[in-house]
């Protein structure tokens, strides 16, 4: 049992859109990442996804609108819902998922 630092495992983070895995649970992912600039549109059939922001303001653009994130907010993507995270300026995230979930979606 170790504790994990943040901080510092964002530290080792060197590419932006790469989720560093942190932390392991039930079969759940703790990632860390760094994000700048817009991902693709995609969505994840049999997972939601939480994203939280730890720097930086971050929009998840879904369909029907968008939702902007700033430091200590969280958002959960349903699992089926297409969206897109865009950061104008870098990001610092967290992001919860299950292990088996794909960076791309479906």
């Amino acid at each position: 049992m170790n504790k994990v630092g943040l901080a510092s495992e964002l530290a080792c983070v060197t590419e932006h859109w790469r989720p560093r895995v942190v932390a392991e649970l039930n079969g759940q992912q703790v990632k860390v990442a760094k994000l700048l600039g817009e991902f693709v549109w995609h969505s994840h059939a049999a997972e939601d996804e939480l994203f939280l922001v730890l720097k930086g303001r971050l929009v998840i653009e879904l369909r029907d609108g968008a939702v902007t994130l700033d430091p200590g907010e969280l958002f959960v993507v349903p699992r089926g819902v297409e969206h897109r995270p865009v950061a104008a300026s870098e990001v610092e995230i967290a992001l919860f998922e299950p292990a088996s979930t794909k960076r791309t979606g479906d």
